[in-house]
């Protein structure tokens, strides 16, 4: 059995709903203070059972929110949110210096059916006004199954493709607070935030790992979350693919896992975790990703069966 994608409106966001569950909502123009370094998000996210699958605006972290293109060092820039690692501090300092990445249009508007496209353009603006950045982003929602009556063993997935381009003028260095000096902080490119039940989910790689710490800046094809719901009976899993990462105009690193569990779920398939990319003026990088939520907890066998199927 299989279901179709609806598509509701209204103003900046647009939401998709499968039966009468909305699994996720899109907003192009968000009314985030500048100290979270506006930028489009997807949130809420829900499992088709109607399971949280995200947060926004934790007390820890206001600039976390569900699932957001992010990148916390852009020279001296920071499009993430929140306070900079500085090299010569050795920690956190608030600058003036958070960027804002602007939705521009849509190339065609969303609709449901079988698939929903969100096909937009971005400019990166900086925090003195600057263009640095243009962003041609498709996210692409497909392959929903509602599951049982409840919602119960559903799946729907994201591809989250972003095309950007340098118009600065000059190569612009990309990198991470692991870049600039703070161990394991590799955080960039895609983020997602798990809801507040997540903390201290289970956590597996496609290498077998099966802890935070040991995930933490190795390369692996997927990671999995599982969890229990709050509110409501039931669990699920979110899996993620670390994807690619490609240039033909400078070196690119191999994309590589910022992953925590212990103190909050979180999930970030960095492409500048540890090295950065020196982007040269007009040079372009493509990034590829996916996340699956799935309407129940897997592990083993059955969680290696799902990671083959909806592999990239």
């Amino acid at each position: 059995m299989s279901a179709a994608f609806q598509v509701h409106q209204q103003g900046d966001e647009t939401a998709v709903v499968v039966g009468s569950t909305e699994i996720l909502r899109y907003n192009t123009n968000p009314d985030s203070p500048q100290e979270e370094a506006p930028k489009p998000y997807l949130f809420p996210l829900r499992f088709t059972d109607g399971g949280e699958a995200s947060i926004r605006r934790p007390w820890d972290h206001r600039w976390h929110t569900g699932l957001q293109f992010t990148w916390s060092h852009v020279e001296d820039q920071n499009f993430w949110g929140g306070a900079s690692f500085d090299t010569e501090a050795q920690w956190y300092v608030m600058k003036d210096n958070l960027g804002t990445m602007k939705h521009l249009n849509f190339h065609q508007e969303p609709t449901g059916g079988d698939e929903v496209v969100f096909d937009e353009q971005l400019d990166w603006i900086t925090a003195a006004g600057q263009r640095w950045m243009d962003e041609h982003r498709v996210q692409r929602v497909h392959s929903v199954h509602p599951g049982d009556e409840a919602g119960r063993g559903g799946v729907w997935a994201v591809d989250l493709n972003t095309t950007l381009t340098n118009v600065r003028g000059s190569t612009i260095r990309l990198g991470s607070p692991t870049t600039a000096g703070r161990p394991a902080a590799g955080y960039t490119g895609w983020f997602w935030r798990g809801p507040r039940a997540w903390t201290g989910c289970s956590v597996t790689s496609s290498t077998g790992l099966s802890d935070e710490a040991e995930i933490m800046g190795t390369e692996a094809e997927w990671v999995a979350f599982s969890s229990q719901h709050d509110d409501l009976d039931g669990g699920g899993t979110v899996l993620v693919y670390s994807g690619t990462s490609r240039s033909e105009h400078t070196d690119v690193p191999p994309v590589k896992w910022f992953t925590r569990t212990g103190t909050f779920a979180v999930a970030s398939p960095s492409p500048a975790f540890d090295q950065e990319i020196h982007l040269p003026a007009d040079g372009v990088l493509q990034l590829n990703h996916r996340f699956v939520f799935i309407a129940e907890t897997l592990e083993g066998q059955e969680l290696q069966r799902r990671a083959e199927e909806f592999q990239l």
